[in-house]
């Protein structure tokens, strides 16, 4: 692994994590390269910053549950290659219902060029401290429809307050959110902004 990368779960304690990315749980629908185990890796930088956002969260009842953080290049390239394959429609309702393979990267819901390889972009979400449940959120981890915009109006007021409240605590923390995203937020002061690493995860 370069140096300054670390694994975000030996180095804030306290998180959750589901390496989306690893799992057969993704638009892809199988596991994509470059995502060797189930973890999560980020900068030293990334870390800290969520070690904040973690004690922020915790008044508010509740915890931080991650998605993804540093995302390989050639797991970016892997994207790209699947968009341009036959559609079988296997992920297609959950997680593009509304949109072709090829507008994910139109639209930008996936880019050729990821802030993730940078390594101080992380996707996440909250769940509830005292049970365990994730907050409802008016949609799920890379649904990539107008509903997961901030800003979307066809959710409820709680999921909209959800929302709200995992915005609150990123940008307090240093982050900027992403506009077509809500789980998505980049390190403002990120340590390698023009660097695109592709090293696996493993």
């Amino acid at each position: 692994m370069k140096a300054d990368f670390v694994y975000v779960d030996e180095f804030t304690p306290g998180l959750r994590w589901d390496a989306k990315y690893a799992t057969w749980d993704n638009f892809t629908g199988k596991p994509v390269d470059g995502y060797l185990a189930n973890r999560i890796v980020g900068t030293r930088a990334l870390c800290s910053a969520l070690a904040s956002a973690r004690e922020k969260a915790e008044p508010r009842g509740f915890g931080l549950l991650l998605w993804d953080g540093y995302r390989p290049q050639r797991a970016v390239d892997c994207f790209l290659r699947w968009s341009k394959q036959p559609e079988d429609g296997r992920t297609k309702p959950r997680h593009y219902p509304s949109i072709s393979r090829a507008e994910m990267f139109a639209k930008g819901y996936v880019s050729a060029k990821s802030g993730h390889s940078r390594g101080s972009t992380v996707d996440l979400t909250l769940y509830h401290l005292t049970t365990g449940e994730l907050a409802p959120m008016g949609g799920d981890h890379d649904l990539m429809d107008p509903i997961s915009h901030h800003g979307a109006t066809a959710i409820s007021p709680t999921e909209s307050a959800n929302r709200q409240a995992l915005r609150s605590i990123m940008e307090a923390c240093g982050f900027t959110s992403y506009a077509s995203e809500w789980w998505h937020y980049t390190l403002t002061d990120e340590p390698h902004p023009d660097a695109y690493f592709d090293f696996p995860i493993t």
